[in-house]
């Protein structure tokens, strides 16, 4: 298994990358092509004592910067590492790719190196939210602001490939991200939407709204892009919010308290942490695509790759490309 990594996107690119790739290539046995500057990535390993071994570098000196417009990835800045990571995977080099660099190139560099699914019309960005009861699958997050209602459902499709396939929920219910429980409620795009996911098959159970995501009763939450981030926004801040109330109201009980009370606040803490989870799957491309956090560490860099390992051997994209074969098949 061999998956590449865009070493110098994200804010702590490229010394905590190596250190997450390192450790990945020593646990999780596999493989990693790197993409960027050799000699940087050499001195980085160098000046830290990071073992290259199992690492292998696919040279070019050239970054993509977070401010550069989506759809230079695939003019002036093809030659980057993220660019360069995706014309490896869509050739074969490799089994899955994770960057941690601008998730609106990205997309677009999945789009048009990588390729879509055939039947998929959008690409979804889909991170793996923690709940009371397990975790969800938010698709989309961001990245198809206007979405046509066969949209929801493909992406409905794709989310319950992956939590059935990478994350082991058996028949995960399905839920859409709307402002009331009843059939009616929602714009247009909800309404028809609603209609189509009662007759897709799936585990569909209705109508839910956002107070109730974090509950877990549902395992795949379906929205377009603009709610979806919005929704993606208020769920990371309300988490950092709910972290300093923590210690807030553990620093007033005295160290005995804290003491009794620390294997629970280190289990909550490790629910909530992004970087247990790795990343958002770029759900409807042909290979595995993995959009690790901009600020991801060490950690995170490790589990993006185990994510991307993990979406590789289940065959995620071989499950979505089943269902809409069948789906077509039908019309």
């Amino acid at each position: 298994m061999t998956v590449i990594v865009d070493a110098f996107g994200g804010d702590n690119a490229p010394l905590e990358v190596l250190k997450g790739c390192a450790r990945a290539v020593s646990k999780l046995k596999v493989n990693i092509i790197l993409t960027g500057s050799e000699s940087l990535i050499k001195k980085c390993a160098s000046d830290n004592g990071i073992r290259l071994d199992g690492i292998k570098i696919s040279h070019t000196d050239e970054i993509f910067d977070i401010h550069d417009e989506p759809n230079e990835i695939v003019k002036s800045k093809k030659n980057t590492s993220m660019g360069l990571g995706l014309k490896l995977l869509a050739e074969g080099k490799g089994d899955a790719f994770v960057s941690a660099g601008s998730t609106g190139a990205l997309v677009m560099g999945a789009t048009f190196i990588v390729k879509r699914i055939r039947g998929i019309k959008r690409i979804a960005p889909s991170p793996v939210l923690p709940a009371d009861k397990g975790g969800f699958i938010l698709t989309d997050a961001g990245a198809n602001t206007e979405c046509r209602p066969e949209m929801l459902v493909q992406f409905a499709v794709m989310g319950s490939a992956y939590m059935e396939k990478v994350m082991g929920v058996d028949k995960p219910r399905v839920a859409l991200l709307n402002i009331g429980a009843e059939e009616t409620k929602g714009r247009e795009l909800e309404t028809e939407a609603y209609r189509l996911l009662k007759e897709s098959g799936l585990n569909f159970v209705g109508n839910i709204e956002a107070r109730d995501m974090p509950k877990g009763e549902v395992q795949v939450v379906v929205t377009d892009g603009f709610t979806g981030n919005v929704a993606l926004k208020l769920y990371e801040g309300m988490g950092s919010f709910f972290s300093h109330k923590i210690k807030w109201i553990f620093s007033g009980i005295g160290l005995a308290g804290t003491i009794f009370s620390l294997g629970k606040i280190n289990a909550l803490r490790r629910q909530m942490d992004y970087k247990q989870v790795g990343g958002s799957a770029l759900l409807g491309v042909k290979k595995p695509v993995i959009k690790a956090h901009g600020s991801s560490d060490a950690t995170a860099f490790f589990n993006a790759v185990r994510q991307a390992k993990e979406c590789a051997e289940a065959n995620v994209v071989g499950e979505i490309e089943g269902y809409i074969a069948a789906a077509s098949g039908k019309e």
